[in-house]
């Protein structure tokens, strides 16, 4: 039986002509597609990220935060307002400068009358009296002022407290030497604590004495042993005024000095069982122990006395303490 060869070799040609098709269509995509990707572009611009916070860059008007961080346009920044006048400050804004006064006729220039008055002290308005004159221009004997009386029980008791610490002191007659200078109850102190003597002894109130030996005992004697050991012992405080019938800083005018009511000691030097006196002058630069005990003790001073004046006060008390002890209101002290 012979086989029928032409029908299998068309079978096999049409096989091969297919699958050739096949492959030139797939050429034929393959060519187009990449000359497709070969035309294309990427769009002219992209999506931008969103801005951060602190970008410095403007929010779209619908972005939810109001505030602008670029910096506003100079017309937008507020002119700085102009300070108001400190010499006049209850003068109104819009009112025109009032005319000067003829300027009164100088008075003769007065030395500093004591510390300042503490804020809210009725002396600042006091009006002037019957001689015309305000309490600040007027003499001792214009202020007709008159001595405070002590009560015996604290008398008593300031004295039984010397006792106790055992400072050196004697009562003396009343002392009234007129204008308001004098001391009710006054007492001579010699020594300021037990072998530390007070030079010259010194007439003052009880309650000044008491805060010189509380100063010394507390404050004084430990920084000098702190800052000054080789020196020894304090033998000696040597002291410049106590009671003095005057005005303040010895003024012709003005307020009465605390020296005249016995409630006021001036300290000029310390005296040492070793070494020379560490006198009181100006040592605000000055590095020395020497200088750091002065400092101290000027400091502690507002702890017993309620004026503490040192030589950085002022130029009427450059070579010694100003200690005091005026009651003044509301418990106020000034120390410098």
């Amino acid at each position: 039986m012979q086989r029928k060869t032409p029908s299998c070799v068309v079978f096999s040609h049409g096989y091969e002509e297919s699958d050739a098709l096949r492959k030139l269509s797939t050429l034929a995509i393959l060519f187009a597609a990449t000359a497709f990707l070969a035309g294309a572009r990427l769009p002219p611009q992209g999506p931008m990220p969103e801005p951060r916070p602190d970008a410095g860059q403007p929010t779209s008007p619908t972005s939810p935060s109001s505030e602008k961080t670029e910096p506003p346009a100079p017309g937008e920044v507020p002119a700085p307002q102009p300070k108001p006048d400190v010499k006049d400050p209850e003068a109104p804004a819009s009112s025109p400068p009032a005319p000067q006064a003829a300027p009164s006729k100088p008075g003769p220039t007065e030395p500093m009358q004591g510390p300042p008055r503490p804020p809210g002290s009725p002396e600042s308005s006091q009006p002037p009296t019957e001689e015309g004159k305000p309490p600040g221009e007027q003499t001792l004997e214009e202020q007709h002022l008159t001595i405070e009386p002590e009560s015996d029980a604290e008398h008593a008791e300031c004295t039984a407290a010397l006792q106790s610490l055992g400072v050196v002191f004697k009562d003396t007659p009343r002392i009234d030497d007129g204008n308001g200078c004098g001391i009710d109850k006054p007492i001579i102190v010699s020594e300021a604590l037990p072998g530390i003597k007070l030079k010259p002894e010194a007439t003052i109130r009880c309650p000044a004495a008491l805060a010189l030996a509380r100063w010394m005992k507390d404050s004084v004697i430990p920084a000098a042993s702190a800052a000054l050991p080789e020196q020894g012992r304090i033998t000696t405080v040597n002291q410049a005024t106590s009671y003095m019938c005057r005005l303040r800083n010895s003024a012709g005018t003005g307020k009465i000095s605390e020296h005249a009511r016995g409630n006021a000691i001036d300290i000029a030097s310390f005296h040492f069982e070793k070494g020379e006196d560490v006198a009181v002058r100006s040592r605000r630069e000055d590095s020395t122990l020497t200088g750091a005990f002065q400092r101290t003790v000027s400091a502690a001073g507002c702890l017993y006395f309620t004026t503490v004046l040192d030589p950085e006060s002022d130029a009427a008390h450059e070579t010694h303490f100003h200690l005091d002890v005026i009651e003044r209101k509301g418990g106020y002290r000034y120390c410098h």
